[in-house]
């Protein structure tokens, strides 16, 4: 009978090892699976991100464009400050998407991204008021401080593009 007990308790181990084995390598699996699953939301919520950016960027030459003539055309700048408005609502909503996806210095980046956005369009927007008002006054200065400004702006959007492929390339 102690060979029949040895036997079944051999037979016990076996299976426990067997089992607690397939735990834990299904619980790697899974791990892994679920941080691949993450790594590629990230880059989907940078990606919509960075083109939502693109997007709204060029929107906005098209308005500094229009703005160029010494009587520009209203209408037309108009239509694209309209185009500009509704891009720029893209812009937030993938920021927010960015925001929640993480990590933390993805959020300060593109914190300073929508701060150098603003700074820009806030230039943009003087403008605009200043083509309605027909006052030129400024404009030479503001051409000058909008170029300023699309020069920081284009630094803080490759901060985050660089932020963003070391967050991609610390997690692997």
């Amino acid at each position: 009978m102690d060979a029949e007990v040895a036997a079944l308790l051999g037979a016990a181990v076996g299976s426990l090892a067997t089992l607690g084995a397939a735990f834990v390598t299904g619980r790697a699996a899974a791990r892994s699976q679920f941080d691949q699953w993450r790594r590629q939301h990230r880059r989907d919520a940078y990606v919509s991100y960075l083109g939502a950016l693109h997007d709204r960027d060029i929107a906005m030459d098209a308005i500094f464009e229009a703005l160029r003539p010494s009587t520009p055309d209203l209408e037309q700048v108009e239509e694209r400050v309209g185009r500009f408005v509704g891009l720029a609502r893209e812009v937030h909503r993938a920021a927010e998407v960015v925001l929640v996806e993480g990590p933390p210095v993805l959020a300060k980046t593109a914190g300073e991204v929508g701060r150098a956005s603003a700074g820009l369009a806030e230039v943009m927007r003087r403008m605009v008021k200043d083509a309605h008002a027909g006052d030129v006054a400024r404009k030479a200065a503001d051409v000058a401080l909008a170029a300023q400004r699309e020069h920081a702006l284009h630094e803080a959007v490759k901060r985050f593009r660089s932020a963003a492929a070391e967050v991609f390339a610390t997690a692997r």
